[in-house]
């Protein structure tokens, strides 16, 4: 299978993922009846936004920083998924796929289903994949491999680094986004942090958990435009997160704020509980600045109006491009010169 070959299948599953909300009705159901956090409209988003970044001009302009070869490889690379949010670990399979490798998955138990099908698909459009790709499920990883990718908790990642320490790896562990604000942000704006904060209830490495935000700011403004999200207080898990972080600072008699939706604390922690969000005020962006570069090893991304660190714009942290690699780490490279 030559390296076009590879590429012309990917932009195939694009153009397949853009029915999928018909194609993938089944596998919706069945991912949501097992884990009920995988709603049907955050499924549907995850399929979407993939639809939307394996096009031919996408990626056609990722790959073309890069060298390939159409030399059949035979390298094994291990990859250790995550299950936070629909398809998380699915950049992965792209890049060990494009670079020539053979994929061993180790899913996550908490997304196990929508991984399944885009291998089904993947292998319809292109059967050679079929030699390229085993999934694994309650067997254990093994040791028949050449490199790991492995993507977890900071717990994990301890686990991770000794098991994994004499092979090639890149190693994931927990990491936070943050929104630097200047007080001039618009009712539009504030939509689009919404976004950025409660796009998959939250629970991605690129949701927003933390804002920076000037002395003035004007949290009412805030909380006037989150209401789009309202209905995540009828979701059982959602609300019982929101309820338990909001008895628990009541009790220890902290301050917050909260509109019935989201509870926002003062503190220097980037990690948030689920349903919360934490606030910190700046006197400068200079002293915004000199936080981010201190602490660039635990944030994701960074989401603003204005150009500060690698910010990307307001409510597009969910959006990655191809080349948004997580971590800042160049997967495609790495997997390129194993």
């Amino acid at each position: 299978m030559t390296f076009q070959h590879r590429v012309q299948a990917f932009i195939q599953l694009g153009s397949f993922l853009q029915n999928a909300a018909t194609n993938a009705h089944k596998a919706i159901v069945e991912a949501y009846l097992y884990n009920n956090w995988f709603t049907e409209e955050s499924q549907r988003l995850a399929l979407q936004a993939w639809a939307d970044t394996l096009t031919e001009q996408k990626i056609n302009t990722w790959v073309s920083k890069y060298q390939f070869t159409d030399e059949s490889s035979n390298k094994s690379v291990a990859i250790i998924m995550a299950g936070n949010i629909p398809l998380v670990g699915l950049h992965d399979l792209v890049c060990v796929l494009l670079a020539g490798h053979k994929a061993i998955i180790k899913l996550s138990s908490d997304d196990n289903i929508l991984p399944k099908f885009i291998v089904a698909a993947l292998i319809q459009i292109e059967p050679a994949f079929a030699d390229k790709i085993i999934v694994l499920n309650d067997e254990k990883l093994g040791g028949n491999y050449d490199a790991v990718i492995a993507t977890g908790s900071n717990n994990s990642n301890r686990y991770f680094e000794y098991y994994f320490s004499k092979l090639p790896n890149i190693l994931r562990r927990n990491r936070n986004s943050i929104a630097v604000l200047t007080g001039h942000e618009t009712d539009e704006d504030m939509k689009l942090l919404a976004k950025d904060i409660f796009t998959y209830f939250g629970l991605g490495c690129r949701n927003v958990s933390k804002l920076y935000i000037p002395r003035d700011f004007d949290m009412a403004m805030f909380f006037e435009n989150t209401h789009e999200y309202d209905s995540y207080m009828h979701h059982n898990k959602y609300a019982n997160n929101y309820t338990y972080h909001k008895a628990i600072w009541l009790l220890n008699q902290d301050q917050f704020l909260e509109n019935g939706l989201i509870n926002l604390k003062e503190s220097k922690d980037l990690a948030s509980p689920l349903a919360s969000v934490y606030y910190e005020y700046y006197d400068s962006l200079e002293e915004v600045k000199a936080i981010i570069e201190e602490r660039k090893e635990d944030i994701q991304c960074i989401v603003s109006k204005i150009e500060i660190g690698n910010s990307i714009p307001l409510g597009k942290s969910q959006q990655p491009e191809l080349w948004d690699y997580a971590d800042g780490i160049d997967t495609l490279d790495f997997l390129l010169k194993l």
